[in-house]
């Protein structure tokens, strides 16, 4: 909550959260809460110390309050004087100023770099927990200079466009304020339960978000191919080769998404003869251990040769005695993390925040050009053709981090639950797919 984050310091308090809740649009810090991120807060961000840490945790700087409309809100464009005053005067007092850094990667970072507290018994800190990443990720690859994150996440408009209501020339270079990412299915919930929640967004507005979500995933996300494929008399040999096409791990920011693989084999007769990586009914992965068990979890594979194993490219959180949790208030670090690397990321070289962890540290084949698993799988008496489909398959949500939440009694996880287990079909989007025959 950014708003009340940055009034609390400036009020010299540390920021609560839940003591805001429920919200009373009466009381100012209520009000700013419950706005959490507004036009405002993005644009009043000063340049001084982005990309460090000091402005990470949404530690940025903006102008003194006590500036009055002489503070800055700043924007890509040179504004003449007679215009900064129109926009002045209906941007409740602040002073429209050009700036390059709101085209940076770090003005997205400074709240995009998070890192979370871990308690011990009676509530003592005991550790810092690198709960998303994805700038620094962003700076390990070789995308700074080519891309940035306003790239992406808020296209840009090729055609001359009003930028101000109130007034002023067309330009040419602004972007959707669009905000695209990865939680379709949050966006989905928010509409199918809108009553409960309180949603004030339209219902069209909720469908036509989630749909860019879904088709920014499908298209600018990964691709997937089948390389090597072989037969022999006992069975058939290949590998699938992921590549990520975006600018950060994938998946990357918060830790309940996670991608995998859904890889089928049919005979000739069109019968399955293999098949790993299923999405259940009820949102689960067949075969994943840390979907069947909260205290286990799905190793990182070079290769696979049964459908109980599956390649799930995802961060599994410990806890302070090692075990596994998706708690944020007791992470302390990655038992697992083996999400796949953009372009340029040199894993041998990454600081720990971002470090490949477990079994894919070790592999050659999981690299920054894609991550590679070898199949070899028996067919038995089958014969072929043999037809393989190759998918990789996204959650932003996992069915873990949803269920660990079911043995709390407050109203809010029991619902939250209920919305999952009653949204299970579609909390999972195909993000690429390949076929080959053999």
């Amino acid at each position: 909550m950014p708003i009340i984050h940055l009034q609390a310091k400036r009020d010299g308090r540390k920021a609560e959260i839940f003591a805001h809740l429920p919200f009373n649009s009466n009381n100012k810090d209520n009000a700013a809460a419950e706005d959490g991120v507004s036009c405002s807060v993005c644009h009043q961000i000063a340049k001084e110390k982005l990309g460090t840490a000091e402005t990470f945790n949404g530690a940025f700087e903006v102008d003194d309050p006590e500036k009055g409309d002489q503070r800055s809100e700043y924007g890509p464009f040179a504004i003449d004087a007679g215009h900064q005053r129109v926009m002045q005067s209906s941007t409740g007092g602040f002073l429209p100023t050009e700036a390059a850094h709101i085209r940076d990667s770090a003005l997205c970072g400074t709240c995009h770099t998070l890192k979370t507290q871990a308690l011990g018994p009676g509530g003592k800190e005991i550790g810092a927990f690198p709960e998303q990443m994805p700038y620094v990720e962003w700076l390990h690859s070789d995308y700074p200079g080519r891309s940035s994150c306003q790239s992406c996440h808020m296209p840009e408009v090729h055609e001359e466009v009003a930028v101000t209501s109130v007034m002023g020339p067309s330009r040419v270079g602004m972007h959707r304020h669009e905000f695209v990412a990865a939680n379709f299915f949050m966006q989905h919930m928010l509409n199918e339960y809108r009553g409960d929640l309180s949603v004030t967004a339209l219902p069209q507005e909720l469908t036509r978000a989630a749909a860019r979500t879904v088709a920014f995933l499908q298209t600018q996300s990964a691709r997937v191919s089948i390389r090597n494929l072989e037969s022999s008399s006992s069975g058939l040999s290949m590998e699938v080769f992921v590549e990520n096409l975006s600018g950060h791990k994938l998946p990357t920011a918060y830790p309940s998404r996670r991608a995998w693989l859904h890889v089928t084999i049919r005979d000739g007769n069109g019968r399955t003869v293999f098949e790993s990586g299923t999405l259940n009914p009820d949102a689960s992965i067949k075969g994943n251990d840390n979907d069947a068990d909260p205290l286990r979890f799905e190793p990182h594979y070079q290769e696979i040769t049964s459908p109980e194993q599956v390649e799930i490219y995802e961060p599994i959180l410990k806890d302070s005695a090692g075990h596994v949790t998706t708690g944020l208030l007791s992470a302390v670090g990655y038992l697992k993390d083996n999400r796949i690397l953009p372009s340029g990321f040199n894993k041998e070289s990454a600081e720990k925040d971002i470090a490949v962890i477990g079994e894919a540290a070790e592999d050659p084949n999981f690299n920054d050009k894609g991550s590679v698993v070898r199949y070899s799988v028996s067919t038995g008496n089958a014969l072929g053709p043999f037809h393989i489909e190759a998918e990789l398959w996204y959650q932003p949500i996992g069915f873990r981090w949803a269920h660990n939440l079911a043995p709390y009694t407050e109203a809010e996880p029991q619902r939250f639950v209920t919305y999952y287990d009653f949204m299970s079909s579609s909390t999972a989007v195909l993000l690429a797919r390949t076929e080959a025959t053999h």
